[in-house]
């Protein structure tokens, strides 16, 4: 991932410093996104629910995600009167450790995710696999006056 580094870096010291926020329940595509774009002034480009973006990028379903992939699970439930897989995605810290956005953005092990509990309607979460940032930030757009 050599080049990807500062990128990761800084991806990942904008989730750490938003640990604990509320206001993004729900919005878990969103958090990991904004890491990125927030944290190093880029616009990426996913599909529209943590499911879309895994089929778009593809996953490795292989354990240990590295430093920097998204890490991406199943979840089914309802947002706003549609009931639909919309899946769930953390970022990897490293060390098997994924901050995401649960009732607050929080850290757990990737294999612990599955194991908390549900929101009432939700299917339990199921490990899908993680993608590797040269995949998701693959003609990814500086911002004006970013980096």
């Amino acid at each position: 991932m050599g080049n990807y580094e500062k990128l990761i870096d800084n991806a990942i010291a904008w989730a750490l410093k938003n640990r604990d926020r509320r206001d993004y329940q729900y919005k878990c595509l969103a958090f990991v996104e904004d890491a990125y774009e927030q944290g190093n002034a880029l616009e990426m480009f996913g599909g529209s629910t943590a499911t879309e973006s895994a089929e778009q990028y593809g996953t490795i379903p292989t354990a240990c995600p590295p430093r920097g992939a998204l890490v991406f699970y199943s979840a089914t439930g309802p947002i706003n009167g549609v009931t639909k897989n919309w899946g769930h995605v953390g970022l990897c810290l490293g060390n098997n450790q994924v901050i995401h956005t649960w009732d607050v953005i929080r850290i757990d092990d990737y294999t612990d995710v599955e194991k908390l509990k549900n929101a009432p309607g939700w299917t339990p979460l199921h490990y899908v696999g993680w993608t590797a940032p040269e995949v998701f930030l693959k003609g990814f757009v500086h911002q004006r006056n970013g980096p």
